[in-house]
């Protein structure tokens, strides 16, 4: 029995307090970090140095989620530093069996993300490949933003091939959740919530993952 997993986005903290951030969030299944380049999303946050730092002081494992362009060159590099999962833009390559490949020889689990406009279908073949399908829930580049609940049916999708056994991935979902969009995404059949301004907003973040995993848990379908 699996509980649904809670990965707190640093995107929405105190960036001059990482480490007290990261300390903050106790009991969090996975830390996101988004790393933007200023070319696949119209944003720069920040890089493996600081990925690298974050590893020296937190033991919960990173969830590094690439929105760049040429992960080919890379996403390896965060596999080697120790990240738990890396995920990178289907949108981002031609090849992304290949990009996928390298980041578990590398040592990590391998991610696929795909923006909201973006249909899954064309990657469902190559999903045998992955740990991870990263469903954006809004266009990536930005914190703070609404729900896009259309999304929804490409969670389903992904949900009913794990079910039956054709999948193994892990259906992650990133952008908007919070204490009222959470149990959608999870009867949806969502395994692992990517939140931001919810928990680093709240008074306590740590309290704020234990309310997001209950909400989750109470109205999922496949998690206990």
């Amino acid at each position: 029995m699996a509980h649904p997993l809670i990965a707190p986005s640093i995107l929405s903290a105190d960036f001059t307090r990482l480490a007290d951030e990261a300390a903050a969030v106790t009991g969090a299944d996975w830390l996101h970090v988004d790393v933007m380049d200023n070319h696949f999303v119209p944003n720069l946050t920040l890089g493996l140095p600081v990925v690298k730092s974050l590893l020296q002081v937190t033991d919960i494992p990173m969830d590094c989620h690439l929105m760049i362009e040429n992960p080919e060159r890379w996403a390896p590099p965060y596999a080697e530093a120790g990240a738990h999962n890396v995920t990178f833009h289907a949108e981002a390559t031609d090849n992304p069996v290949a990009v996928a490949r390298d980041i578990r020889a590398a040592g990590a689990k391998a991610g696929l993300s795909v923006k909201p406009g973006t249909p899954i279908d064309p990657y469902l073949e190559i999903l045998r490949e992955f740990d991870t399908l990263l469903i954006m829930s809004v266009e990536p580049g930005f914190g703070g933003q609404k729900f896009i609940p259309e999304v929804l049916p490409k969670v389903g999708i992904a949900r009913r091939l794990v079910d039956s056994g054709e999948l193994k991935v892990l259906v992650e979902i990133d952008g908007g959740i919070n204490e009222d969009t959470i149990a959608a995404a999870a009867e949806a059949g969502v395994d692992c919530f990517v939140a931001g301004s919810a928990v680093y907003s709240a008074e306590d973040p740590a309290e704020a993952v234990r309310s997001l995993r209950d909400r989750a848990a109470a109205a999922s379908k496949h998690l206990f």
